[in-house]
C-alpha cells in the first residue's frame, strides 16, 4: 500500500508517464511514406472506396504498428470523372509529391496515361477499378490490376449463352474505354462457341434519354432477343428503366450484364432495382468470412458517422473490398521494400524542358515492385495476389435478379465452367468443364416465367422480312415472277414458291414476309443474288438456288428439298449400227488390248509347260510358236485339239477358259445391245471426247455451271449460255456448226423438267456430278434455319410435297418416263480387271512351280564339279529345257503304246526281224521309229550328264 506522495509520483510514472514516453520514442522512428490516391470523388462508388482505404491502413498499423518501420501517408486527389485532370493529379503526386506508390486511377482511359507516366519514373500503379483489357498491352512492368480482367468474365458469360444454346447475342455497352475494351474479347469468346454477333449497341455515355430509347427500339425490331449490357451504373439504371417502359422487360426477352453493373445492384435506386426483374448477371464471387461481416458492420457504423446524409453509398461491393486489399499489400510491400533510397533521382535537363522531362526517377521504385509482385494474403475478397501483375482470378457467381434482391444460381470457374456449388469440388479431382443449364439453380426471367427463352424471335414490330426471288430464271414452273400493269405489283408463283408457303404453314409461330424480283441476266447471277443476303439487303431467298459449298461460306441453306446433281444432255440419233466395223464397239480399246495380250501370254505359258513332255507342242520353232498361238486363240470358240498333258497347263487352261466364256458372253451381250437398241444412242458419251472436239457447249446463264464446266476444262470460247428450254432446244436445233451447240450442262431438276418435254429427242449421259439440291437461304447464324429445315422434312414426308409436285411438273410431263441416263455403251477394262489379276495370277503360279521342279531335276548340271566353264552349262542347262523330257511320265507312256501298238500290228510289208532288248522283242519296224529320237539326241553339241 502506497502511503506518501513520493511512492505514488514514482509509481504514476512507471505505469504511465514511462510508456507514453516509449511510445513516442518509438512514433519518432518510422519512416513516412508518401502514397498517392486518384479516385472520382463525385461518385459513391469511390467514396466508399475512399473510406475503405483509409480503414484499411487504420486497421493495419493497429495491428502491425508495434513492427512494422514504414507509415503511408495518403495526397489525395479528385479526378472529377475527366482524363485530363487524372493526368494532371498523376503528374502533380510524382513531379511534386513525389510518392512512392498511386492507388487509382478509377477508369481505364484516365490510367492509360497515368500509367505510361508512372513507368517512367518507377512508380508502382495499383487501380481496383480499371478493368479494360487494352490495359494489359501497354506492357509497364509498374501497372498492378487489384480487379478482375473483362477477359475473365466474358468467359463466363459465353459459357452461360453456350448452356442455353443462344446463336445470337447482341452487346450493349458505353461507347468509352470503359465499354469498347471488352467487345473485342466479347465477340471472339461468343464465336468460339458458335454464336454470332449481327449488332452491337454503341451508347455515348452523354447520351440522352431519348436517344437511348431511339436505339432500344432498333433493337426491338430485329430478331434476337439476348443481350450482353456493359455499362457504368449510371448509364445502366438509365438504360433499363427506358426498355422495361417499352416492354422489353416482357417474356421472351434476356438481358445479361457484366460485372460493371453487378457489382453495384446494392446501391441502385428502387425503380431500377424493379425495372430490372429477371436479369442475369456475373459477379467475382467474395466468400462470406466472419471478417468480412465484421468489417461491414465497422464500415458502416463509420460511413454514417462521416456521413449521415448518403446512406445509399453506405452499401459496400467487391470494389470496396479490392481498395481494402490492394491498401494492405501496398503497405507491406513498402515494409518488405526497406527505407533505403526513398528519394528520387532528379534528371540533368535544361531550364525550357517540360514538366515530364523533368520527372525523377524512384530509387525504391524497383525494390517496391519487386514487393508487390510477390504479395500473397488472404484478405476481405478472398486470396490475394498478382500474376504477371493482374489479380489472381477467382470464381464468378452467378446472380439472377428477383423479388428485393439478387439470388445466386450457380458458378463459373476456369477449370470446371458451371456448377451449382462450389464445395462440391473440393474432394473432386476429376471433374469436367460443364456448360449444361442442369448446373444452375432455377432462374426467373424478365415477365416472371420460368420457362427459358429460345433467344430470338419474329419481331411484331418493325419491318417484314425481305424475301429475295430470282426473275427470269428461265424455268417458270420452278419460279415465275410476273408484273400486275394495272397495280405495278408483281406475282410471285412457281414450284419453290409454293414449297415455301407450305414450309412457312409448318412452323409454329407466323412469319411475316414480303417477296422482291431480282433480275437473273448474263450480269446478275445466283451468286449475287445470294450475296444480297449477306449484304443485308435480303433477310432470305426463296427460288431455285442451289446448296453450294463457296456460298456457304457466307450464307446459311435449310435442307434441300429437291434432287441433287448435274449432268449433261445430249442428242440421241437412229443408229442403224451400218458402219462396217461395229463389231468392234461392244469392247473399248484397252479391253480389246488386253485381251489380245492374255491371250498370247496363255499361249506362251501353256507352250512352256507342254513343249517338252507333248508331241503336239514340239517341232521347227515357228511350228510350236503357231501351235501356241493357236491352241490359245482357239480356246475363244472352245475349238482347241491339243490334248495338255501337264497338269499345270491343265489348270492355267481351265481357270483361262472360264475367263474366256466371261469374256465372249459379255462381248454377245453387248453387241446384241448394240444391234437393238437404236433410238436411245446419245451422239455424245464420253466427255473426255467432248472436250477434244472442241465442239460448242451449252451451260444455263447465270448459273454456277459455267464454273464446273470451265472446271472440266472446256475452252470458254466454246460455250453458249441459253436462258430458257425452249433457247436449249434452238441451240441443240442448229448443230454446232450454225451457230448451235452438241451438248448441254444443266442441273437434275431441270434437265428432268426439259425431259419430260422431249424425251424422243434428247437424253442424259453420265457421269452426274455431284452436288446439292435446291435450299432456301438466310443469313449465318440464323435460328430461322433450323425451324424451317425440321418444316422441309414435315413437308417432303407427307403428302404436301406429292400434290405440289404433282401440280407443277405432271401437267408439263408429255413423255411416261424422263428420267433415262444413257451411259457408254462399251465394255471398258474396269469390269474384267479381276478376271485378268486371277487368270494371270495363276499362270505366274504355274511358270514359278515348274521352274523350281525343271531346277530340281538338272541341279546336278548346274552344279556339275567338272572343268566345263559356266557359260557351257547354262548353255547345256537350255538344250535340256528345249529338248524333250524322255523321263517324263507321258513321253514314257507314249512311247510304250507306240511300241505296244507295233507288237500287235505288224506291217505286213515289212520283213519283221526279232530282236530282244531288255527282255522284251521288237520289230526292226519299231527300232527304226526310234532311230530319229536317239539321233536328234546324239546330235545335240550338249549331252547330260
Amino acid at each position: 500500500m502506497i502511503n506518501n506522495p513520493s511512492e505514488s509520483l514514482l509509481v504514476l510514472f512507471f505505469f504511465v508517464f514511462l510508456p507514453m514516453k516509449m511510445v513516442m520514442a518509438q512514433n519518432n522512428t518510422t519512416v513516412p511514406v508518401n502514397v498517392g490516391v486518384i479516385l472520382d470523388l463525385d461518385d459513391g462508388v469511390n467514396k466508399m472506396a475512399l473510406s475503405c482505404i483509409n480503414m484499411s491502413l487504420s486497421d493495419f498499423y493497429a495491428i502491425h504498428g508495434g513492427q512494422y518501420k514504414t507509415r503511408l501517408f495518403l495526397t489525395i486527389r479528385n479526378s472529377k470523372q475527366d482524363v485530363v485532370v487524372a493526368a494532371a493529379a498523376g503528374l502533380d503526386l510524382v513531379k511534386n509529391i513525389e510518392v512512392k506508390a498511386i492507388l487509382g486511377p478509377t477508369t481505364s482511359m484516365q490510367s492509360t496515361f497515368v500509367i505510361d507516366m508512372a513507368a517512367k519514373a518507377q512508380v508502382p500503379i495499383i487501380s481496383f477499378t480499371a478493368s479494360s483489357p487494352s490495359l494489359s498491352f501497354l506492357g509497364s512492368p509498374y501497372f498492378f490490376r487489384a480487379t478482375q480482367n473483362d477477359t475473365t468474365q466474358v468467359k463466363a458469360i459465353s459459357a452461360i449463352v453456350k448452356a442455353f444454346g443462344w446463336k445470337t447475342v447482341v452487346p450493349v455497352y458505353v461507347n468509352n474505354e470503359f465499354g469498347r475494351g471488352i467487345v473485342p474479347s466479347l465477340i471472339d469468346a461468343l464465336t468460339a462457341i458458335d454464336a454470332r454477333v449481327p449488332y452491337w449497341s454503341a451508347i455515348s455515355p452523354t447520351t440522352t434519354d431519348v436517344e437511348i430509347g431511339e436505339e432500344l427500339y432498333k433493337l426491338m425490331t430485329m430478331q434476337t432477343r439476348v443481350f450482353i449490357v456493359h455499362m457504368s451504373p449510371t448509364l445502366g439504371s438509365r438504360l433499363f428503366l427506358i426498355a422495361n417502359k417499352l416492354g422489353m422487360m416482357s417474356p421472351g426477352y434476356v438481358w445479361l450484364i457484366t460485372d460493371g453493373l453487378a457489382n453495384c445492384l446494392s446501391s441502385m435506386n428502387l425503380s431500377v432495382f424493379d425495372s430490372m426483374q429477371g436479369v442475369l448477371g456475373v459477379q467475382p464471387y467474395v466468400p462470406r468470412t466472419k471478417e468480412l461481416m465484421s468489417f461491414q458492420t465497422r464500415f458502416k457504423r463509420k460511413f454514417m458517422q462521416d456521413n449521415p446524409d448518403d446512406m445509399v453509398n453506405a452499401d459496400l461491393n467487391v470494389y470496396g473490398f479490392w481498395a481494402y486489399d490492394a491498401t494492405t499489400a501496398l503497405a507491406i510491400a513498402v515494409e518488405k521494400a526497406g527505407t533505403i533510397n526513398l528519394g528520387f533521382q532528379k534528371p540533368n535537363v535544361s531550364r525550357n524542358s517540360t514538366d515530364l522531362e523533368n520527372l525523377g526517377v524512384s530509387l525504391s521504385g524497383p525494390n517496391l515492385l519487386q514487393a508487390l509482385s510477390n504479395s500473397s494474403f488472404k484478405g476481405l475478397s478472398g486470396n490475394f495476389s498478382f500474376v504477371n501483375g493482374q489479380l489472381k482470378s477467382s470464381p464468378y457467381q452467378i446472380i439472377n435478379v428477383n423479388g428485393d434482391g439478387v439470388r445466386g444460381i450457380g458458378f463459373w470457374t476456369a477449370e470446371n465452367g458451371l456448377i451449382r456449388k462450389l464445395n462440391t469440388l473440393t474432394n473432386s479431382t476429376t471433374s469436367m468443364y460443364s456448360t449444361s443449364n442442369s448446373s444452375l439453380a432455377p432462374i426467373i426471367w424478365p415477365g416472371e416465367v420460368t420457362s427459358i427463352s429460345k433467344g430470338w424471335e419474329i419481331p411484331t414490330k418493325g419491318k417484314r422480312l425481305r424475301i429475295g426471288v430470282p426473275a427470269n430464271s428461265g424455268y417458270t414452273v420452278f419460279v415465275k415472277v410476273t408484273k400486275d400493269p394495272t397495280t405495278n405489283s408483281s406475282n410471285f408463283e412457281g414450284y419453290c414458291v409454293d414449297v415455301f408457303a407450305a414450309v412457312v404453314s409448318m412452323l409454329p409461330y407466323a412469319l411475316p414476309f414480303d417477296y422482291f424480283p431480282f433480275e437473273i441476266s448474263e450480269n446478275k447471277t445466283y451468286d449475287e443474288l445470294v450475296d444480297q443476303v449477306y449484304f443485308g439487303k435480303y433477310d432470305a431467298v426463296v427460288g431455285d438456288v442451289t446448296i453450294r459449298l463457296n456460298r456457304s461460306n457466307y450464307v446459311d441453306f435449310t435442307l434441300p428439298y429437291t434432287e441433287s446433281g448435274v449432268s449433261m444432255i445430249v442428242p440421241v440419233k437412229d443408229d442403224k449400227n451400218k458402219n462396217a466395223w461395229a463389231f468392234l464397239k461392244p469392247l473399248t480399246w484397252d479391253l480389246w488390248i488386253a485381251c489380245f495380250c492374255f491371250f498370247v501370254y496363255t499361249g506362251f505359258v501353256i507352250w512352256f509347260l507342254e513343249h517338252r513332255i507333248n508331241e503336239e507342242f514340239r517341232g521347227p520353232p515357228l511350228y510350236q510358236v503357231g501351235t501356241s498361238f493357236w491352241f490359245s486363240f482357239s480356246t475363244m470358240v472352245f475349238a482347241h485339239r491339243e490334248r495338255p498333258l501337264s497338269n499345270l497347263s491343265r489348270f492355267v487352261i481351265v481357270i483361262w477358259c472360264f475367263v474366256v466364256l466371261i469374256l465372249t458372253q459379255s462381248y454377245t451381250a453387248s453387241l446384241a445391245s448394240l444391234l437393238t437398241v437404236q433410238k436411245l444412242q446419245p451422239t455424245v458419251t464420253d466427255v473426255k471426247e467432248l472436250i477434244k472436239s472442241s465442239a460448242y457447249i451449252g451451260y444455263p446463264q447465270g448459273s454456277f455451271v459455267l464454273g464446273l464446266v470451265k472446271h472440266l476444262g472446256f475452252d470458254e470460247s466454246k460455250l453458249l449460255a441459253f436462258d430458257s428450254p425452249e433457247k436449249l432446244n434452238t441451240l441443240f436445233t442448229k448443230g454446232s456448226g450454225n451457230g448451235g451447240i452438241v451438248a448441254a450442262f444443266d442441273e437434275v431438276p431441270y434437265l428432268k423438267l426439259f425431259l419430260s418435254k422431249h424425251c424422243s429427242k434428247y437424253t442424259t449421259v453420265e457421269p452426274t456430278f455431284k452436288t446439292d439440291g435446291f435450299g432456301f437461304v438466310f443469313p449465318r447464324g440464323s435460328p430461322l434455319v433450323s425451324d424451317v429445315s425440321r418444316a422441309i422434312l414435315n413437308v417432303t414426308e407427307a403428302e404436301t410435297m406429292k400434290k405440289i409436285e404433282g401440280y407443277w411438273f405432271d401437267k408439263e410431263a408429255s413423255c411416261p418416263d424422263s428420267n433415262t441416263f444413257i451411259s457408254s455403251n462399251s465394255l471398258g477394262i474396269g469390269s474384267f480387271w479381276g478376271l485378268f489379276l486371277i487368270t494371270g495370277g495363276v499362270s505366274v503360279l504355274a511358270l514359278l512351280i515348274y521352274l523350281i521342279m525343271f531346277i530340281y531335276e538338272q541341279w546336278d548340271v548346274i552344279t556339275s564339279p567338272d572343268s566345263r566353264p559356266l557359260r557351257q552349262r547354262a548353255v547345256a542347262l537350255f538344250w535340256n529345257f528345249y529338248n524333250r523330257d524322255s523321263s517324263s511320265y507321258p513321253m514314257i507312256r507314249k512311247q510304250v503304246n507306240d511300241q505296244e501298238v507295233q507288237l500287235t500290228e505288224p506291217s505286213p510289208s515289212t520283213h519283221s526281224v526279232q530282236t530282244e532288248f531288255s527282255g522284251k522283242k521288237y520289230d526292226d519296224q519299231n527300232l527304226n521309229d526310234q532311230q530319229p529320237l536317239q539321233e536328234e539326241i546324239s546330235s545335240s553339241p550338249f549331252k547330260s550328264t
